[in-house]
Protein backbone atom coordinates (compact mmCIF):
# COMPACT_ATOMS: atom_id res chain seq x y z
CA UNK A 1 0.00 0.00 0.00
CA UNK A 2 1.20 3.04 -0.96
CA UNK A 3 1.57 5.26 1.95
CA UNK A 4 2.62 8.60 0.13
CA UNK A 5 -0.56 11.45 0.44
CA UNK A 6 -0.94 15.34 -0.58
CA UNK A 7 0.86 17.36 2.14
CA UNK A 8 -1.79 19.43 3.75
CA UNK A 9 -1.83 22.72 4.88
CA UNK A 10 -1.02 21.83 8.67
CA UNK A 11 2.00 19.94 7.43
CA UNK A 12 3.29 23.09 5.42
CA UNK A 13 2.47 25.41 8.61
CA UNK A 14 4.26 22.87 11.12
CA UNK A 15 7.35 22.34 8.99
CA UNK A 16 11.03 24.45 10.25
CA UNK A 17 11.17 27.50 8.09
CA UNK A 18 14.72 29.00 8.12
CA UNK A 19 14.79 32.17 9.57
CA UNK A 20 16.44 34.81 7.25
CA UNK A 21 20.06 36.22 7.65
CA UNK A 22 19.88 39.52 9.33
CA UNK A 23 21.27 42.40 6.66
CA UNK A 24 24.66 44.06 7.50
CA UNK A 25 24.10 47.70 8.75
CA UNK A 26 24.88 50.23 6.91
CA UNK A 27 25.15 54.18 6.76
CA UNK A 28 22.69 55.75 5.89
CA UNK A 29 22.89 57.30 2.48
CA UNK A 30 19.60 58.47 1.50
CA UNK A 31 18.51 61.79 0.13
CA UNK A 32 15.39 64.18 1.15
CA UNK A 33 14.17 63.86 -2.30
CA UNK A 34 14.26 60.40 -3.21
CA UNK A 35 11.10 58.62 -4.45
CA UNK A 36 11.57 55.75 -1.79
CA UNK A 37 10.94 58.01 1.10
CA UNK A 38 7.85 59.72 0.06
CA UNK A 39 5.51 58.85 2.69
CA UNK A 40 7.69 59.52 5.36
CA UNK A 41 8.67 63.10 3.68
CA UNK A 42 5.43 64.25 3.26
CA UNK A 43 4.40 63.36 7.18
CA UNK A 44 7.90 65.37 7.96
CA UNK A 45 6.61 69.02 5.36
CA UNK A 46 2.87 68.55 7.54
CA UNK A 47 4.01 68.29 10.87
CA UNK A 48 6.95 71.05 10.59
CA UNK A 49 4.58 73.86 8.97
CA UNK A 50 2.39 72.42 11.43
CA UNK A 51 4.64 73.63 14.41
CA UNK A 52 5.38 76.82 13.10
CA UNK A 53 1.47 77.48 12.62
CA UNK A 54 0.82 76.42 16.52
CA UNK A 55 3.72 78.48 17.74
CA UNK A 56 2.25 81.63 15.67
CA UNK A 57 -0.49 81.31 17.45
CA UNK A 58 1.03 81.21 20.86
CA UNK A 59 2.73 84.77 19.52
CA UNK A 60 -0.27 86.39 18.96
CA UNK A 61 -2.70 84.54 21.12
CA UNK A 62 -0.78 84.48 24.24
CA UNK A 63 2.08 86.77 24.04
CA UNK A 64 0.10 90.20 23.54
CA UNK A 65 -0.88 89.91 27.38
CA UNK A 66 3.26 90.69 28.38
CA UNK A 67 3.02 93.03 25.40
CA UNK A 68 -0.47 95.02 26.43
CA UNK A 69 1.28 95.01 30.44
CA UNK A 70 3.94 97.29 29.30
CA UNK A 71 2.33 98.94 26.56
CA UNK A 72 -0.33 101.35 27.70
CA UNK A 73 0.28 104.67 29.35
CA UNK A 74 0.28 103.82 33.05
CA UNK A 75 -2.44 104.50 35.16
CA UNK A 76 -2.00 106.50 38.29
CA UNK A 77 -0.96 105.58 41.18
CA UNK A 78 -2.69 106.55 44.27
CA UNK A 79 -1.13 109.31 46.30
CA UNK A 80 -2.35 111.26 49.61
CA UNK A 81 -1.97 114.77 49.97
CA UNK A 82 -2.26 115.91 53.54
CA UNK A 83 -1.53 119.73 55.31
CA UNK A 84 -0.79 119.41 58.97
CA UNK A 85 0.54 123.30 58.14
CA UNK A 86 -2.90 125.14 57.88
CA UNK A 87 -0.97 128.29 56.62
CA UNK A 88 0.42 129.91 53.78
CA UNK A 89 3.04 127.72 53.01
CA UNK A 90 0.47 124.79 53.53
CA UNK A 91 -1.90 126.60 51.19
CA UNK A 92 0.46 127.32 48.37
CA UNK A 93 1.67 123.86 48.25
CA UNK A 94 -1.89 122.56 48.12
CA UNK A 95 -2.96 124.35 45.52
CA UNK A 96 0.47 123.66 43.45
CA UNK A 97 -0.11 119.79 43.90
CA UNK A 98 -3.31 119.89 42.87
CA UNK A 99 -3.50 121.87 39.94
CA UNK A 100 -0.36 120.01 38.54
CA UNK A 101 -2.13 117.41 35.60
CA UNK A 102 -2.04 114.34 36.65
CA UNK A 103 0.46 111.92 34.97
CA UNK A 104 1.79 108.85 37.37
CA UNK A 105 -0.13 109.87 40.38
CA UNK A 106 -3.38 110.80 41.63
CA UNK A 107 -3.14 113.04 44.79
CA UNK A 108 -6.25 112.62 46.88
CA UNK A 109 -6.66 115.41 49.71
CA UNK A 110 -6.93 114.01 53.25
CA UNK A 111 -7.06 116.27 55.97
CA UNK A 112 -4.64 116.36 59.13
CA UNK A 113 -7.55 115.38 61.27
CA UNK A 114 -7.27 111.75 59.78
CA UNK A 115 -3.85 111.50 61.11
CA UNK A 116 -4.10 112.50 65.22
CA UNK A 117 -0.31 112.12 65.21
CA UNK A 118 0.42 113.56 62.54
CA UNK A 119 3.15 112.81 59.42
CA UNK A 120 4.39 109.59 61.94
CA UNK A 121 1.00 108.66 61.06
CA UNK A 122 0.79 109.32 57.74
CA UNK A 123 3.64 107.19 57.38
CA UNK A 124 2.33 104.40 58.91
CA UNK A 125 -0.66 104.63 56.23
CA UNK A 126 1.53 104.26 53.51
CA UNK A 127 3.48 101.45 55.23
CA UNK A 128 0.21 99.41 55.84
CA UNK A 129 -0.05 100.41 51.86
CA UNK A 130 -3.15 102.79 51.61
CA UNK A 131 -1.71 104.50 49.34
CA UNK A 132 1.39 104.03 47.31
CA UNK A 133 3.32 107.36 48.25
CA UNK A 134 2.03 110.53 50.42
CA UNK A 135 3.18 114.45 50.67
CA UNK A 136 3.14 115.81 54.08
CA UNK A 137 3.23 119.57 54.53
CA UNK A 138 4.78 119.54 58.00
CA UNK A 139 3.33 121.04 61.22
CA UNK A 140 4.56 124.91 61.34
CA UNK A 141 6.46 125.14 58.29
CA UNK A 142 5.23 128.86 57.84
CA UNK A 143 5.72 129.32 61.61
CA UNK A 144 8.94 128.02 61.45
CA UNK A 145 9.63 129.96 58.17
CA UNK A 146 8.60 133.37 59.56
CA UNK A 147 10.74 132.76 62.81
CA UNK A 148 13.52 131.64 61.15
CA UNK A 149 13.86 134.67 58.98
CA UNK A 150 13.26 136.84 61.29
CA UNK A 151 16.12 135.73 63.64
CA UNK A 152 18.06 135.52 60.57
CA UNK A 153 18.60 131.73 61.76
CA UNK A 154 21.81 130.41 59.41
CA UNK A 155 20.95 126.76 60.17
CA UNK A 156 17.78 127.22 58.24
CA UNK A 157 16.71 123.66 56.29
CA UNK A 158 13.76 124.67 53.79
CA UNK A 159 13.42 121.10 53.11
CA UNK A 160 11.98 120.41 56.57
CA UNK A 161 8.44 122.05 54.95
CA UNK A 162 7.99 119.30 53.18
CA UNK A 163 8.37 115.62 53.39
CA UNK A 164 7.20 112.63 50.98
CA UNK A 165 6.79 109.09 52.14
CA UNK A 166 6.99 106.19 50.04
CA UNK A 167 7.75 102.40 50.29
CA UNK A 168 10.47 101.28 47.59
CA UNK A 169 10.81 97.69 48.58
CA UNK A 170 6.53 97.35 47.90
CA UNK A 171 7.68 97.71 43.94
CA UNK A 172 10.64 99.03 42.67
CA UNK A 173 9.72 99.87 39.45
CA UNK A 174 7.27 101.91 40.82
CA UNK A 175 9.09 103.47 42.83
CA UNK A 176 11.98 104.25 40.41
CA UNK A 177 10.24 104.73 37.11
CA UNK A 178 6.86 106.55 38.67
CA UNK A 179 6.85 107.99 41.92
CA UNK A 180 10.49 109.30 42.52
CA UNK A 181 10.40 110.82 39.00
CA UNK A 182 7.33 112.63 39.70
CA UNK A 183 8.08 114.59 42.85
CA UNK A 184 11.47 115.53 41.46
CA UNK A 185 9.56 117.05 38.56
CA UNK A 186 6.64 118.76 40.52
CA UNK A 187 7.84 119.41 43.57
CA UNK A 188 10.46 121.51 43.10
CA UNK A 189 8.67 123.62 40.20
CA UNK A 190 6.13 124.36 43.12
CA UNK A 191 9.25 125.34 45.42
CA UNK A 192 10.44 127.31 42.78
CA UNK A 193 7.05 129.54 42.14
CA UNK A 194 6.78 129.88 45.97
CA UNK A 195 10.62 131.31 46.33
CA UNK A 196 9.73 133.88 43.61
CA UNK A 197 6.82 134.62 45.18
CA UNK A 198 8.70 135.06 48.96
CA UNK A 199 11.13 136.59 47.23
CA UNK A 200 8.89 139.80 46.90
CA UNK A 201 7.73 139.46 50.19
CA UNK A 202 11.28 139.55 51.55
CA UNK A 203 12.85 142.38 49.44
CA UNK A 204 10.33 144.92 52.04
CA UNK A 205 11.76 143.80 54.93
CA UNK A 206 14.25 146.60 55.82
CA UNK A 207 17.17 144.32 56.89
CA UNK A 208 16.73 142.64 53.71
CA UNK A 209 20.58 142.64 52.30
CA UNK A 210 22.05 141.28 55.63
CA UNK A 211 19.75 138.78 55.76
CA UNK A 212 20.12 137.50 51.88
CA UNK A 213 24.16 137.96 52.72
CA UNK A 214 23.67 135.96 55.81
CA UNK A 215 20.96 133.43 54.69
CA UNK A 216 20.64 133.18 50.82
CA UNK A 217 18.75 130.41 51.14
CA UNK A 218 15.86 132.30 52.23
CA UNK A 219 15.97 133.89 48.95
CA UNK A 220 16.49 130.37 47.07
CA UNK A 221 14.68 127.91 49.04
CA UNK A 222 12.84 129.35 51.75
CA UNK A 223 11.33 125.63 51.09
CA UNK A 224 12.07 122.30 50.23
CA UNK A 225 11.21 118.37 50.32
CA UNK A 226 13.00 115.67 51.55
CA UNK A 227 11.92 112.09 50.44
CA UNK A 228 11.04 109.34 53.29
CA UNK A 229 11.88 105.72 51.49
CA UNK A 230 10.08 104.11 54.36
CA UNK A 231 11.39 100.75 53.37
CA UNK A 232 14.24 100.59 50.50
CA UNK A 233 14.73 97.96 48.18
CA UNK A 234 18.34 98.14 49.22
CA UNK A 235 19.50 94.59 48.43
CA UNK A 236 20.09 93.85 44.63
CA UNK A 237 20.36 90.05 44.54
CA UNK A 238 17.21 90.07 46.02
CA UNK A 239 15.46 90.76 42.71
CA UNK A 240 16.78 87.14 42.00
CA UNK A 241 13.60 86.09 44.22
CA UNK A 242 11.38 88.66 44.05
CA UNK A 243 10.59 88.39 39.89
CA UNK A 244 13.74 86.67 37.48
CA UNK A 245 14.20 83.92 40.03
CA UNK A 246 9.90 82.96 39.69
CA UNK A 247 11.07 82.38 36.28
CA UNK A 248 13.64 79.79 37.03
CA UNK A 249 11.74 78.35 39.87
CA UNK A 250 8.98 77.17 37.40
CA UNK A 251 11.11 76.14 34.55
CA UNK A 252 12.85 73.55 37.87
CA UNK A 253 8.92 72.16 38.28
CA UNK A 254 9.29 71.59 34.16
CA UNK A 255 12.29 69.42 34.30
CA UNK A 256 11.25 67.69 37.47
CA UNK A 257 7.74 66.98 35.89
CA UNK A 258 9.69 65.73 32.68
CA UNK A 259 12.04 63.49 34.97
CA UNK A 260 9.50 62.04 36.54
CA UNK A 261 7.26 61.07 33.52
CA UNK A 262 10.59 59.33 32.01
CA UNK A 263 11.01 57.48 35.13
CA UNK A 264 6.96 56.18 35.16
CA UNK A 265 7.42 55.64 31.53
CA UNK A 266 10.86 53.56 31.17
CA UNK A 267 9.51 51.88 34.73
CA UNK A 268 6.17 50.52 33.14
CA UNK A 269 4.27 51.75 36.21
CA UNK A 270 3.10 54.63 33.87
CA UNK A 271 0.59 52.02 32.83
CA UNK A 272 0.44 49.35 35.58
CA UNK A 273 -0.41 50.89 38.31
CA UNK A 274 -4.01 51.88 39.14
CA UNK A 275 -5.18 55.33 38.55
CA UNK A 276 -5.82 56.09 42.36
CA UNK A 277 -2.23 54.27 43.13
CA UNK A 278 -0.48 56.24 40.13
CA UNK A 279 -2.43 59.51 41.28
CA UNK A 280 -0.52 58.88 45.18
CA UNK A 281 2.69 57.90 43.15
CA UNK A 282 2.82 61.39 41.31
CA UNK A 283 1.33 63.73 44.05
CA UNK A 284 3.92 62.65 46.62
CA UNK A 285 6.86 62.25 44.17
CA UNK A 286 6.04 65.84 42.92
CA UNK A 287 5.66 67.20 46.47
CA UNK A 288 8.88 65.36 47.66
CA UNK A 289 10.70 66.58 45.12
CA UNK A 290 9.30 70.40 45.55
CA UNK A 291 10.47 70.25 49.27
CA UNK A 292 14.08 69.65 48.26
CA UNK A 293 14.44 71.48 45.21
CA UNK A 294 12.92 74.52 47.13
CA UNK A 295 15.54 74.28 50.25
CA UNK A 296 18.32 73.73 47.36
CA UNK A 297 16.67 77.16 46.17
CA UNK A 298 16.68 78.73 49.22
CA UNK A 299 20.20 77.89 50.36
CA UNK A 300 21.67 79.74 46.80
CA UNK A 301 20.18 82.58 47.85
CA UNK A 302 21.45 82.61 51.38
CA UNK A 303 24.89 81.95 49.78
CA UNK A 304 24.73 85.52 48.11
CA UNK A 305 24.18 87.14 51.29
CA UNK A 306 20.30 87.55 51.11
CA UNK A 307 19.20 88.55 54.77
CA UNK A 308 16.30 86.80 55.62
CA UNK A 309 16.04 87.99 59.52
CA UNK A 310 15.06 91.87 59.02
CA UNK A 311 11.40 90.66 59.86
CA UNK A 312 11.29 87.67 61.51
CA UNK A 313 14.56 86.58 62.97
CA UNK A 314 16.04 83.34 62.61
CA UNK A 315 12.70 82.18 61.57
CA UNK A 316 13.19 84.14 58.01
CA UNK A 317 14.81 81.05 56.22
CA UNK A 318 12.41 78.65 57.40
CA UNK A 319 9.57 80.85 56.38
CA UNK A 320 11.20 82.05 52.72
CA UNK A 321 11.60 78.13 52.27
CA UNK A 322 8.06 77.44 52.65
CA UNK A 323 7.62 80.50 50.05
CA UNK A 324 9.34 79.22 47.65
CA UNK A 325 8.17 75.39 48.44
CA UNK A 326 4.54 76.19 48.30
CA UNK A 327 5.44 78.44 44.37
CA UNK A 328 6.91 75.24 43.53
CA UNK A 329 3.98 73.17 44.28
CA UNK A 330 0.88 75.69 42.89
CA UNK A 331 3.58 76.45 39.34
CA UNK A 332 4.16 72.61 39.50
CA UNK A 333 1.41 71.02 40.15
CA UNK A 334 -0.62 72.81 37.94
CA UNK A 335 1.85 71.19 34.89
CA UNK A 336 1.10 67.86 36.35
CA UNK A 337 -2.08 68.48 35.69
CA UNK A 338 -1.82 69.31 32.39
CA UNK A 339 0.63 66.86 31.48
CA UNK A 340 -2.16 64.23 32.24
CA UNK A 341 -4.30 65.84 29.55
CA UNK A 342 -1.59 67.30 27.09
CA UNK A 343 0.26 64.50 27.09
CA UNK A 344 4.17 65.09 27.44
CA UNK A 345 4.34 66.19 23.27
CA UNK A 346 1.93 69.47 23.96
CA UNK A 347 2.65 69.92 27.47
CA UNK A 348 5.16 72.67 26.40
CA UNK A 349 2.55 74.65 24.88
CA UNK A 350 0.47 75.26 28.09
CA UNK A 351 4.02 76.39 29.93
CA UNK A 352 4.09 79.16 27.81
CA UNK A 353 0.98 80.63 28.87
CA UNK A 354 1.38 79.74 32.09
CA UNK A 355 4.69 81.72 32.19
CA UNK A 356 2.82 84.73 30.41
CA UNK A 357 0.16 85.27 32.53
CA UNK A 358 2.24 85.11 35.73
CA UNK A 359 5.36 87.78 34.74
CA UNK A 360 2.52 89.97 33.26
CA UNK A 361 1.23 90.64 36.65
CA UNK A 362 4.76 90.83 38.40
CA UNK A 363 7.01 93.06 35.96
CA UNK A 364 5.23 95.98 37.29
CA UNK A 365 2.64 97.15 39.98
CA UNK A 366 -1.05 95.92 39.02
CA UNK A 367 -2.23 99.23 40.08
CA UNK A 368 -0.58 101.03 37.32
CA UNK A 369 -2.03 98.03 34.57
CA UNK A 370 -5.45 97.93 32.75
CA UNK A 371 -8.57 96.27 34.43
CA UNK A 372 -8.01 93.35 32.90
CA UNK A 373 -4.32 92.85 34.67
CA UNK A 374 -6.15 92.34 38.19
CA UNK A 375 -6.50 88.68 37.85
CA UNK A 376 -2.97 88.62 39.27
CA UNK A 377 -3.98 89.15 42.46
CA UNK A 378 -4.65 85.59 42.41
CA UNK A 379 -1.30 84.29 40.22
CA UNK A 380 1.81 82.14 42.40
CA UNK A 381 4.18 84.50 41.10
CA UNK A 382 2.47 87.43 42.66
CA UNK A 383 2.09 85.75 45.82
CA UNK A 384 5.33 84.02 46.06
CA UNK A 385 6.90 88.22 45.17
CA UNK A 386 4.72 89.71 47.87
CA UNK A 387 5.80 86.58 50.90
CA UNK A 388 9.38 87.12 49.69
CA UNK A 389 8.78 91.52 50.23
CA UNK A 390 7.59 90.71 53.66
CA UNK A 391 10.62 88.54 55.07
CA UNK A 392 13.65 90.32 53.69
CA UNK A 393 12.22 93.71 53.86
CA UNK A 394 9.17 93.53 56.02
CA UNK A 395 6.55 95.20 53.62
CA UNK A 396 3.16 94.65 54.50
CA UNK A 397 2.35 91.42 56.27
CA UNK A 398 -0.19 89.76 54.43
CA UNK A 399 1.55 86.28 54.14
CA UNK A 400 -1.59 84.02 55.64
CA UNK A 401 -3.08 85.33 52.28
CA UNK A 402 0.04 84.81 50.10
CA UNK A 403 0.20 81.01 51.15
CA UNK A 404 -3.39 80.33 51.14
CA UNK A 405 -3.41 81.55 47.64
CA UNK A 406 -0.44 79.34 46.59
CA UNK A 407 -2.16 76.36 48.79
CA UNK A 408 -5.30 77.05 47.03
CA UNK A 409 -3.69 76.68 43.56
CA UNK A 410 -2.28 73.49 44.72
CA UNK A 411 -5.54 71.59 45.87
CA UNK A 412 -7.16 72.68 42.55
CA UNK A 413 -4.37 70.99 40.91
CA UNK A 414 -4.84 67.62 42.51
CA UNK A 415 -8.63 68.12 41.97
CA UNK A 416 -7.80 68.78 38.05
CA UNK A 417 -5.01 66.17 38.01
CA UNK A 418 -7.54 63.29 39.43
CA UNK A 419 -10.10 63.96 36.64
CA UNK A 420 -7.66 63.81 34.17
CA UNK A 421 -5.86 60.70 35.04
CA UNK A 422 -9.58 59.17 35.47
CA UNK A 423 -10.60 60.44 31.92
CA UNK A 424 -7.20 59.52 30.22
CA UNK A 425 -7.04 55.81 32.34
CA UNK A 426 -10.67 55.45 30.83
CA UNK A 427 -9.69 56.33 27.54
CA UNK A 428 -6.69 54.23 27.46
CA UNK A 429 -8.34 51.19 28.57
CA UNK A 430 -11.37 51.81 26.12
CA UNK A 431 -8.50 52.04 23.26
CA UNK A 432 -6.88 48.83 24.81
CA UNK A 433 -10.75 46.78 24.21
CA UNK A 434 -10.92 48.01 20.99
CA UNK A 435 -7.81 46.96 19.51
CA UNK A 436 -8.45 43.92 21.18
CA UNK A 437 -11.84 43.38 19.86
CA UNK A 438 -10.31 44.18 16.12
CA UNK A 439 -7.77 41.55 16.72
CA UNK A 440 -10.14 38.44 17.70
CA UNK A 441 -12.06 39.83 14.23
CA UNK A 442 -8.89 40.00 12.34
CA UNK A 443 -7.84 36.43 13.64
CA UNK A 444 -11.45 34.71 13.15
CA UNK A 445 -10.78 36.32 9.19
CA UNK A 446 -7.31 34.54 8.79
CA UNK A 447 -8.79 31.04 10.44
CA UNK A 448 -11.96 30.75 7.82
CA UNK A 449 -9.56 29.84 4.30
CA UNK A 450 -7.86 27.38 6.83
CA UNK A 451 -11.04 25.97 7.53
CA UNK A 452 -11.94 25.23 4.32
CA UNK A 453 -9.14 24.47 3.41
CA UNK A 454 -9.14 21.19 5.75
CA UNK A 455 -12.38 20.54 5.20
CA UNK A 456 -11.50 20.37 1.15
CA UNK A 457 -8.63 18.23 2.14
Amino acid sequence: MDNSRTPTIADVSSASIPSPRPERPTRPSGSFFDPAYAAGRAIYLKMAPAGVLIIGLVIFGILPLYWGALYANPRPLKGLLVDFDGSSVGDFVSQGIQSSPVTTIRWEVVSASAFPNGPSDLAAAIKDEKAWIALSINPNATLNLQNAVAAAEVSYNGSSAITVFAVEARQETAFRSFLRPNIQVTVPAITSAFAKQYAKQLAANSNFAALISAAPQFLTTPISYTIDNLVPFDIPVATAVTFVGLIFLLILTFFLMNITFQARAISGIEHKLSTFSLLRVRISTAIIQYFLVSLLYTLLSRAFQLDFTRRFGSGGFPLIWMANFCGMTALGLALESMLTILTIRFVGFFLIPWVVVNVSVAVLPIDVQKVLYRYGHAMPFYNVSRAVRTIVFGTKNELGLNFGILIAWAVLSICTMSLFQVFSHHRAHTAALLAYEAELVSEDEKEKPKTKLRSDA
